[in-house]
């Protein structure tokens, strides 16, 4: 909450002055809202941050698809190997997030791929299991989020979903399953 006095922000814990009146730094802390009002200060709600993983820092949905990146001028800005570079947008760096996570979930257990291939040794059940529901997953989610239209939307995919009581009920986009072997 923002207190403000002619248009000006008045900061917490500082003393200020209205007309010859000075008033001592916790007055503000101290004060009712009628005491507020009757030297004219008004209140303003702080500003709703929108969630940066989304939104730029002024408000404005961060880019969904891929761009080439240009300079000032607008001339192509060129990588390394002199090909056009590329800003990526929210789709694509949600799913890289997710191919980096299905890829380390899956890791856990390339030990068992490795003793297939190298000794014949059949790989447990459920651990087969547990890596086709990530590699299911993690299609499914792609695919979630590139059906995405706008930032709003993609919030929406990565928030969950509450009941009117306000407990959590659910996550909105599909869950990588739960390793069998995990440790409670």
């Amino acid at each position: 909450m923002a207190y403000k006095l002619n248009g000006n922000t008045l900061p917490i814990d500082k003393p200020f002055s209205v007309g010859n009146i000075n008033y001592p730094a916790n007055w503000l802390k101290l004060s009712t809202a009628d005491d507020r009002a009757a030297i004219g200060i008004t209140e303003e709600a702080d500003p709703v941050l929108k969630d940066q993983r989304f939104y730029n820092i002024d408000g404005s949905a961060k880019d969904m698809e891929d761009k080439n990146t240009v300079d000032d001028n607008g001339d192509p800005v060129l990588d390394l190997n002199g090909n056009q570079a590329i800003t990526k947008g929210l789709k694509t760096k949600f799913k890289d997030e997710e191919k980096y996570t299905a890829q380390s979930l899956l890791n856990k257990y390339d030990w068992q791929v490795v003793r297939k291939a190298e000794k014949g040794t059949a790989m447990d059940s459920d651990v087969v299991t547990y890596r086709d529901g990530i590699r299911a997953a993690y299609e499914t989610r792609k695919t979630e989020i590139d059906a995405c239209s706008d930032a709003a939307a993609l919030e929406t995919l990565f928030g969950a979903t509450y009941d009117s009581e306000g407990n959590w009920v659910k996550q909105n986009m599909t869950q990588y399953p739960d390793d069998p072997r995990r440790l409670v």
